[in-house]
């Protein structure tokens, strides 16, 4: 007693400790208990306070041992001390504190939780991981979508920790990311054991619209629709199902992604082998359409084994149609290998080349030079478009409708749906061409003349014109058969300046002329009368001429003139120091007669051409004037000109010189 009511001085001491760790404590820190006992409800532990802990019996029924008296738990210290001087003690939050700083050390090390699923909340499900509650969101419960959740719930299971916040008391867990794990460590075993062109037995387990999923005892591989038959699958249910055993080949492995792809056709004989054998280029078939695109339509020839009819192969004469509107899906056609490629397994088909070519039939029964009668389908800028039947269309070119009119004038005397005959001028069955002339018809008035020999009217011919029109410009004038107009123009009126005069002429007044140069292209044929009374002239020299009369060149036009009933005409001064007796029978002269008159005059005589003219004997230009059309042609011919006197007139230039002197 008398101990008790005087301390020594080491109670002084335990006691003054025992007061320090008591002031050390701190509120929301989880401390040592010893259990004292345990009454009702509650379990009473002594944390070295002035007064026992209380704390509820419940809180300890998730030990595995229910606590006794004497035992060492830990306790969180919520109050050291509430009203009633009792300090506050929670063993759930001694629990939950404990759970926290795990699951901080298994978030930094990576490594899995224990846990179970415990309720349904919005977007997900809550976890419970010892006392903390955690979130697992509906995506991360399994590798594929789980409807059914039931089953998993109140398990105990490993979690793997995403997110973790302690001071907002967040935690994000994953059930699928310990899955993908596991089932990446078996697939990495699985693979192991694989090779590519191994061959294995699965059993399918989806399909989808691209391929079907097999199960090799462990992991999925693909198998490809292209790679499930040689023939066209349009869905991979045609070939396999859900649940049926399959024999496939390993095609490729990926080591990085672990993915595998399979086939099925691999198993058989490939039926492009030998293709080039089976179907050479210009062989007749039959098969069957297997489907219809844009571009063409897939013929089956056998299984496995498709050709193409592109859109251009199918018909003849339909251009710009859809395949589906000339062949249907399944129906049985005719055709013609165009090309076969074993490399890329692709054959070319013709639908067309069975049927007769409308061109080479309208060939063989119109042949160039064929009249033909057809309706006007379409006008445009170059031409017509003549229906020559219910697919084939002829065209007539401007340049091809009338000889006297210009192409645009031509055209306008026409209208869609008129019925026109035309000529076949020409047929390009390769460019699927037919080109038909509407003026062919009559022929070309130039070289149909009545009175022309030989290709029609020539240049130096003489012809006999009636006037049409009297214009102060020359007049206007027809000749020939069928009629073609002309225009002399003023100065080719007359040699005399005097006669020049285009109101001595009256419309009806019949005349001659001469040609003086025919174009062709441009259908322009050029007349004049001073030409031919120029040609005239000269021609009466070299019938009256001679060396021995002594006569001047003037009394011998101007006798032949007379005789002509021409009238007497002046001498010229050119034609006074003309001595025509010293040509030969070609017209050339053995050397220049008196002072030289310059052929260098003429357009397009340079000193060049001059040079070759003397020595040629062409001094003067009247020996040019008395050249006829042969000569010249020699001349030509023997110079090398390439028709450069007659494109360039030197023979009516030389004329005009000899009437202006």
């Amino acid at each position: 007693m008398s101990n008790s009511m005087n301390p020594s001085t080491d109670d002084f001491a335990a006691m003054f400790e025992t007061s320090a760790a008591a002031a050390a404590m701190q509120e929301g820190q989880v401390v040592a208990a010893t259990v004292i006992r345990i009454e009702n409800d509650f379990v009473l532990v002594d944390i070295g306070l002035k007064t026992e802990g209380r704390i509820p019996a419940r809180e300890f029924s998730m030990e595995d041992e229910p606590p006794k008296p004497g035992a060492i738990v830990d306790v969180y210290l919520d109050r050291i001390e509430n009203a009633l001087g009792d300090a506050v003690l929670s063993r759930d939050k001694a629990r939950r504190e404990e759970r926290w700083i795990k699951l901080e050390k298994s978030f930094t090390a990576n490594e899995p939780v224990k846990g179970a699923i415990s309720g349904r909340v919005k977007g997900g499900f809550t976890v419970d991981l010892g006392g903390v509650n955690a979130f697992l969101p509906g995506s991360q419960v399994d590798i594929r979508p789980v409807r059914d959740v039931g089953p998993l719930m109140g398990e105990v299971q490993p979690f793997a920790i995403l997110k973790l916040d302690r001071q907002r008391g967040n935690i994000v867990v994953s059930r699928r990311a310990i899955l993908e794990e596991s089932r990446a460590e078996q697939r990495a075993e699985i693979v192991s054991d694989m090779a590519e062109g191994d061959v294995r037995k699965g059993v399918v387990k989806n399909i989808t619209d691209y391929g079907a999923f097999v199960d090799l005892g462990g992991i999925d591989g693909l198998l490809h629709v292209t790679d499930m038959s040689y023939k066209r699958i349009n869905h991979p249910s045609q070939v396999v199902e859900v649940g049926q055993e399959v024999e496939v080949q390993i095609i490729k492995i990926n080591p990085e992604t672990q993915r595998i792809s399979l086939g099925m056709k691999q198993l058989g004989s490939d039926p492009w082998d030998g293709i080039d054998v089976r179907y050479p280029v210009g062989a007749r078939l039959k098969g069957i359409v297997t489907n219809i695109t844009d571009y063409g339509a897939f013929v089956e020839l056998e299984d496995g084994v498709e050709g193409l009819i592109h859109v251009s192969e199918m018909s003849w004469t339909k251009k710009n149609v859809h395949p589906g509107k000339i062949l249907s899906t399944s129906q049985e056609v005719d055709v013609e290998v165009l090309d076969v490629d074993s490399d890329k397994r692709r054959i070319s088909l013709g639908l067309k080349q069975t049927m007769d070519n409308p061109w080479s039939a309208f060939l063989a029964e119109h042949p160039v030079g064929t009249e033909i009668e057809g309706e006007v389908r379409g006008i445009t800028e170059f031409g017509l478009f003549v229906g020559l039947g219910p697919d084939l269309d002829g065209m007539v070119h401007i340049n091809d409708i009338a000889w006297d009119k210009s192409g645009d004038q031509a055209i306008e005397a026409f209208n869609k749906g008129d019925t026109v005959r035309a000529k076949v001028l020409d047929v390009d069955v390769d460019k699927e061409r037919i080109s038909l002339g509407i003026k062919q018809l009559s022929g070309d008035p130039i070289e149909s003349q009545e009175g022309s020999t030989g290709g029609g009217i020539k240049r130096g011919a003489t012809v006999t014109c009636t006037v049409t029109e009297v214009q102060s410009g020359g007049i206007e004038v027809e000749f020939g058969s069928p009629p073609m107009k002309s225009f002399i123009r003023r100065s080719d009126l007359s040699r005399d300046r005097a006669d020049q005069r285009p109101e001595r002429f009256a419309v009806g007044d019949k005349v001659d002329a001469k040609v003086t140069q025919v174009d062709r292209s441009t259908r322009r044929v050029s007349l004049s009368i001073k030409a031919l009374e120029i040609a005239e002239e000269a021609e009466a020299v070299a019938q009256y001429g001679s060396a021995d009369a002594g006569a001047s060149l003037g009394d011998i036009l101007g006798a032949a003139l007379a005789s002509s009933g021409v009238g007497k005409a002046e001498p010229k001064k050119a034609a006074a120091k003309a001595d025509t007796s010293a040509m030969d029978t070609r017209g050339r002269l053995s050397g220049a007669q008196g002072d030289a008159d310059d052929l260098k005059q003429i357009k397009g005589v340079g000193p060049a051409f001059e040079k070759k003219l003397n020595e040629a004997g062409i001094y003067h230009f009247w020996q040019i004037a008395a050249l006829n059309d042969a000569q010249i042609a020699e001349l030509e011919e023997e110079l090398s000109f390439q028709g450069r006197m007659e494109r360039d007139d030197w023979k009516g230039q030389a004329e005009s010189f000899m009437n202006e002197a």
